[in-house]
């Protein structure tokens, strides 16, 4: 795990015990610090053997170094907001933990990525181009692996960091060596005031970092283009690099990187890449070579010229429109539980599907309001739209699942979502 004496003697409290809750109180107590750990559910609790159990909320904080507060803790409803702040205590996250950590690390770069959409993919990417040029790396933060659990880097390795924006919230100190912004569009709203308040937590990720780091933003929507504006009227201009919508790019050598939004994202990953002077036959092979997220326009399997994509994590249909537009003829297996009645996002990559499998809650729903732009059958379970879809598929077809809507109508979630889609898959005769 990654320690530092930094901690070493100084009274923390920990609030929510997840992941990297339970990764935080670790390396607090392995570095010599004093933590009291809290959940709301005692379960979690009970994992907790190292450290003492109390409510921040009904202790006194005078003289804490900081309360470790979960990103998922609502800072602006919670109440440990102002009590931490009547005792002149900061809350932090794991990320500003390491921050404070890196100065005993063996000499490392930072990577941190964050945006509304693409985080987890081109993190990913990223890391694995870093890997494939024979440089240490390791991806960590949101995209679920906490960075305080893991072993530290050899000397010139590089940390790749998702970040959300409720890490940036709870970050003071992240200098990122390089630092991407995606994109910005409308959400978590009710963790903002308003989407200006949203917006401006991405913008501290660029306000942290020092001149001569460089900064990459994708300038596709009008509240990144204004962050890329700042930066460059900060004085930093030299280290701005903006990512234009839009461009051609010749993906077919890509196979896990297809449709525009996996344009944006290579092309961010290629700049970052380029910024940690990674030379252009490592980036071209990583690229090549990148293997996907699970659940995330998955390539599952290829049966007599028919390919089969896993998108589950596809729960909006937002979500759902970017692989429509990757595919030239589509078999769309879509719905579930609907988050939204209707499937407007979607609509530009209608002329692309082929034929429509309903599924779910939102079968009925949703073969009505596509019945008058494509084919509808309403298959009503996964199983039985894989089916379906695998007997009228042609060679060069996709049969696609990306569902535009939750899971839980039928499934735990959308992993398990994805993974009966697999088995459905491996299962055809």
């Amino acid at each position: 795990m990654i320690t530092s004496t930094a901690w070493r003697g100084k009274r923390y409290a920990v609030l929510g015990l997840a992941r990297s809750g339970i990764a935080t109180v670790d390396a607090l107590v392995a570095s010599g610090a004093e933590v009291v750990a809290w959940d709301t559910n005692a379960d979690v609790r009970a994992k907790v053997t190292n450290a003492e159990l109390a409510d921040p909320l009904e202790i006194d904080l005078t003289g804490f170094a900081g309360v470790v507060v979960s990103p998922g803790v609502p800072i602006n409803k919670h109440p440990i907001t102002a009590k931490a702040r009547d005792a002149g205590v900061p809350l932090i996250g794991d990320i500003e933990l390491f921050a404070q950590a890196r100065a005993e690390l063996p000499p490392h770069r930072v990577v941190g990525i964050t945006g509304t959409n693409g985080k987890s993919t081109t993190t990913a990417l990223i890391d694995h181009i870093v890997r494939t040029a024979g440089i240490p790396s390791l991806a960590g933060g949101n995209i679920g692996i906490p960075i305080l659990a893991e072993e530290p880097l050899a000397e010139g390795g590089v940390y790749v960091l998702e970040l959300s924006s409720y890490q940036i919230d709870l970050t003071h100190s992240l200098d990122c060596d390089v630092a991407v912004l995606l994109n910005i569009t409308p959400d978590h709203l009710d963790r903002y005031d308003g989407f200006e308040g949203y917006a401006a937590s991405k913008a501290r990720l660029f306000a942290m970092q020092s001149k001569g780091h460089a900064a990459i933003i994708g300038i596709g929507d009008n509240p990144s283009a204004a962050i890329a504006r700042q930066v460059a009227v900060s004085g930093r201009s030299e280290d701005l690099t903006k990512i234009a919508p839009g461009v051609c790019m010749d993906q077919s050598r890509w196979p896990a990187l297809q449709g525009p939004h996996n344009a944006q994202n290579a092309l961010a990953a290629i700049a970052a890449c380029e910024a940690l002077g990674i030379d252009n036959a490592s980036i071209d092979k990583g690229l090549q070579t990148f293997p996907g997220l699970p659940h995330r326009m998955e390539r599952v399997a290829e049966r007599n010229g028919v390919l089969f994509v896993n998108d589950s994590k596809a729960t909006n249909s937002d979500s759902a429109a970017p692989a429509l537009s990757a595919y030239p003829r589509i078999h769309w297996i879509v719905g579930g539980k609907a988050k939204t009645s209707d499937l407007d996002a979607c609509r530009p990559g209608f002329p692309h599907v082929v034929r429509a499998y309903t599924i779910g809650e939102a079968g009925d729903m949703f073969a009505e309001l596509l019945s008058a732009d494509m084919p509808v059958e309403k298959s009503g379970t996964l199983e039985a739209a894989v089916k379906a879809a695998a007997a009228n598929a042609q060679p060069g077809d996709t049969v696609l699942l990306s569902p535009a809507c939750a899971s839980f109508d039928q499934f735990r979630d959308y992993e398990a979502r994805g993974q009966a889609f697999r088995d459905a898959v491996e299962a055809l005769a």
